[in-house]
C-alpha cells in the first residue's frame, strides 16, 4: 500500500468532567492510507466523532502523535492548522452548516477565498462543482430556499473547493431522507474513485458498508478494522497532481480578496439585524452630534462672545496717569497731554489714537435735569471704541478743531432728557452745566463707558470740554487701538517704551483691554470643553454599546465561526470580519451623527437668526476619526475573542 496520509500514535483525548478526567479517545493507533474509503463506526459516546474532530483538525489530542502526509500537527499553530485544513481536508457535516446569509456558489466559493485564489476562477470552479452536483438552476439560492439533499450537496461542493486529499463526512445521511441520502452516497463513492481519501464518520452499518475499510470504535477504543479484499487494490489508486494549486493568487490579491470577503460578509450581518444595528448605532450616532453640536455651539459663542467684546474696543490701551488705579497723587499727574496722543498716532502699530478727558455735570432740558457724565473724546473715538449709531452723527475731525459746542449722547440720556416731552434729541440743545449743546447724533449706550451704564453719558470734543469745563490741557487717559496684524501684548510693551523715553520716567500705567477678551475667550473655551467632555461620555457609552452587541454577536454567530475555521478562515480572517463590522456600525453612525448636527444646526439657525451654530471642518473630521477610533477600541475585544474560539467547540454550538 501507499505511504499513509493519516498517522495517529498513541492519541487520547480527555475532558475535565468536575473533580474527574473523562478520556474520550483512549490511546488510539490509526493509519490511512491514500485513496481509501473508511467508515468509522460505533455508538453515541464511542468517540468516532472526536476522533474526527482530530482527524480535521478541529480538535487537538491531549498527547500522542498525530501526523498528515508525514507533517507533526502538534508544533503547528493555530494558523498553520487553518493551512492544513485548506489544503488537505474537505468537511461535509450532518447538518450542512451553511452560511446562511450566502447563496450556493457564494457558500461553495468560502474555502477558496481563503486559499487565496482569484474571484473569477474560484466562482467558475464553485460553479463547476454545483452543475457537476445537480445544483446548475440553483446557483444563486440561499439555504433556506433550498431542500435538505440540496443543502447537502452544496455543503458537498464546498468540501471539494480547494481540491483537498482527503473527505471528511460526518452522518452524511443523518439528515437526509433515503432517497437523498443514496445520492450523497453515490457522490461519495465517485469521490473515492477520483482518488480521493473518503472518512465517513456513522452509526449506520449500511451506509458503513458502502466503505471498502470499517473502524470500529468502543469507548474511546479501536476494537475492529477491516478491509474488503476485492477493494484493496482500489485504495492504491494514485490521485492526479491537483490542477487546481496552480490557480493561487499573489499575497496582495489573496489578502485584497480576504478583506473583500470580510467586508462583504459584514454588511449582509448588519443587514440581517437591522433594528439590533440601528440601536448600536444609536449611541455613536448622539455621542458624535453631540460632539459636533457642542464645537459649533463653543465655536458659535466664542464669535458671538468676541463681536460683543469688539463693541467694546478690546484691541485697545489705555493710557492712564499714575502708577495704577487708587493712586492718590494721579490727579495731580498732568503730563499726559495731546501732544502725546499726536506722537503715539504715527507709530506703525497704531491704527487710531483718541485722547480722552472727563467731568461730572448737570445736564438740562427745559425744566428736566439729570446728572451726566461729560466725555471728551477725539473725532476716532467712536470708531476705536465700535460704538453704534443709534440717529445722527457723530462729531468729526474739524469738530475737535473748532471745539464745537456739539454733542452725542447715549439712549439713555436720550430717554432721560427727553422721554416726558416727547421731542426728537436731534437739533435740541440741552445746557450741560451752563454750556448749551447742540445734540447731532444718539448713540447706543456704551457698555465699557466711563463708569459703564450707571452714569448717562454725553460726548463731546475733547478740546470743548478742556476749554470750557476743565480749564486744563492735561488728559484723563489716550486710548489707543493697536493694528489688527500686532500682538496687543508687544504693542503694550512698545507704548510704555515709548511714552517712558519721551516723559524720562514711567509716570503713566497702561489698562491692556485685549486681557478682557482673552480671559472671556478662555472661560467659553474651558466650558466648551466642559460640555464636550460630558459629550465624549456619551461618545464612550456609545462605544461600550458597540463592544457588548458585537459580544452578542459574537455569541449568536459562534457556529459561523466554526464553520469558516473548518473550511481555512486564519485567525486574523475572522479578526478582521468582526472588527470590520464594528467599524462600520461606528463610521456609518458617525456619518449619520455627523448628518444629524448640521441638520440641528440648520435648523437652529433659522430658529435663532441672532446666534449661530459655527461648524469646523476640523471638528468634523476629528469626529469622523473618533467614530473610527471608537469602533476599532471597542470591536477589538469582541473580534479577539472571535478569532480565538475553538473550532470543535464553535461547531457543536
Amino acid at each position: 500500500m501507499s505511504d499513509a496520509i493519516i498517522r495517529l500514535k498513541s492519541v487520547r483525548r480527555e475532558y475535565p468532567a468536575g473533580d474527574q478526567v473523562l478520556t474520550v479517545l483512549n490511546d488510539v493507533d490509526l493509519e490511512i492510507e491514500r485513496g481509501e474509503m473508511v467508515a468509522i463506526v460505533g455508538p453515541s459516546g464511542s468517540g468516532k466523532s472526536t476522533l474526527m474532530n482530530i482527524i480535521g483538525l478541529l480538535d487537538r489530542p491531549t498527547s500522542g502523535s498525530y501526523q498528515v502526509s508525514g507533517k507533526e500537527t502538534s508544533l503547528l499553530d493555530p494558523d498553520e492548522r487553518s493551512a492544513l485544513r485548506r489544503e488537505h481536508f474537505g468537511f461535509i457535516f450532518q447538518r450542512y452548516h451553511l452560511l446562511g446569509e450566502l447563496s450556493a456558489i457564494g457558500n461553495v466559493e468560502v474555502p477558496a477565498i481563503y486559499a487565496g485564489r482569484a474571484r473569477r476562477d474560484r466562482l467558475s470552479r464553485a460553479g463547476q462543482l454545483l452543475d457537476r452536483l445537480g445544483m446548475h438552476e440553483r446557483l444563486d439560492h440561499r439555504p433556506g430556499q433550498l431542500s435538505g439533499g440540496q443543502q447537502q450537496r452544496v455543503s458537498i461542493a464546498r468540501a471539494l473547493m480547494n481540491d483537498g486529499d482527503v473527505i471528511l463526512a460526518d452522518e452524511p445521511t443523518g439528515a437526509l431522507d433515503q432517497a437523498s441520502g443514496d445520492e450523497v452516497l453515490k457522490i461519495l463513492d465517485e469521490l473515492n474513485r477520483d482518488g480521493r481519501t473518503v472518512i465517513i464518520v456513522t452509526h449506520d452499518m449500511n451506509v458503513a458498508r458502502r466503505a471498502n475499510r470499517i473502524i470500529e470504535i468502543a469507548d474511546g477504543v479501536i476494537i475492529g478494522d477491516s478491509r474488503k479484499a476485492a477493494d484493496a487494490a482500489a485504495a492504491e489508486t494514485k490521485r492526479p497532481q491537483k490542477a487546481w494549486a496552480s490557480g493561487a493568487r499573489s499575497a496582495f490579491g489573496a489578502t485584497l480578496d480576504r478583506f473583500r470577503e470580510a467586508f462583504f460578509m459584514a454588511l449582509l450581518a448588519l443587514k440581517a439585524h437591522r433594528l439590533r444595528t440601528f440601536l448600536t448605532m444609536l449611541g455613536i450616532i448622539i455621542g458624535i452630534a453631540s460632539v459636533v453640536c457642542v464645537v459649533a455651539l463653543g465655536e458659535g459663542s466664542q464669535r458671538k462672545v468676541l463681536e460683543n467684546i469688539a463693541s467694546l474696543g478690546t484691541n485697545t490701551l489705555e493710557v492712564f496717569p499714575g502708577s495704577g488705579f487708587g493712586d492718590v497723587r494721579s490727579g495731580r499727574v498732568t503730563t499726559l497731554v495731546v501732544s502725546d496722543a499726536d506722537a503715539l498716532a504715527q507709530l506703525s502699530y497704531v491704527a487710531a489714537v483718541t485722547p480722552t478727558v472727563s467731568t461730572s455735570s448737570t445736564v438740562r432740558f427745559r425744566s428736566t435735569v439729570a446728572n451726566a457724565l461729560v466725555n471728551g473724546v477725539g473725532a476716532q473715538y467712536f470708531s476705536v471704541k465700535g460704538s453704534k449709531l443709534v440717529d445722527g452723527r457723530f462729531f468729526d475731525q474739524s469738530d475737535v478743531n473748532a471745539m464745537s459746542q456739539n454733542a452725542v449722547i447715549d439712549e439713555d440720556t436720550a430717554k432721560a432728557l427727553f422721554a416726558d416731552s416727547n421731542v426728537d434729541p436731534l437739533g435740541q440743545v440741552v445746557f450741560i452745566g451752563d454750556v448749551p449743546c447742540r445734540i447731532i447724533g444718539v448713540m447706543a449706550a456704551d457698555q465699557s463707558g466711563f463708569g459703564g451704564r450707571n452714569n448717562l453719558s454725553i460726548y463731546l470734543p475733547y478740546r470743548s470740554v478742556q476749554a470750557r469745563f476743565l480749564g486744563s490741557m492735561s488728559l484723563r487717559s489716550i486710548t489707543v487701538r493697536v493694528a489688527d496684524n500686532t500682538d496687543t501684548s508687544v504693542a503694550e510693551k512698545a507704548v510704555t517704551d515709548f511714552m517712558t523715553a519721551r516723559h524720562g520716567t514711567k509716570d503713566f500705567f497702561i489698562l491692556n483691554t485685549d486681557d478682557i477678551r482673552q480671559t472671556i475667550t478662555s472661560t467659553t473655551e474651558t466650558l466648551t470643553l466642559l460640555v464636550a467632555a460630558i459629550a465624549v461620555i456619551s461618545l464612550i457609552v456609545g462605544g461600550i454599546g458597540v463592544m457588548n452587541i458585537m459580544l452578542v454577536s459574537v455569541s449568536e454567530r459562534v457556529g459561523e465561526i466554526g464553520v469558516r475555521m473548518a473550511v481555512g478562515a486564519r485567525r486574523y480572517d475572522i479578526l478582521q470580519q468582526f472588527l470590520i463590522e464594528a467599524v462600520l456600525v461606528c463610521l456609518i453612525g458617525g456619518a449619520l451623527g455627523i448628518g444629524t448636527a448640521l441638520g440641528f444646526g440648520a435648523v437652529f439657525n433659522a430658529v435663532v437668526p441672532s446666534f449661530s451654530l459655527v461648524f469646523s471642518t476640523s471638528s468634523i473630521v476629528l469626529a469622523f476619526a473618533c467614530s473610527c477610533l471608537i469602533g476599532v477600541a471597542f470591536g477589538f475585544l469582541p473580534a479577539r475573542n472571535a478569532s480565538r474560539l475553538d473550532p470543535v467547540a464553535a461547531l457543536a454550538r
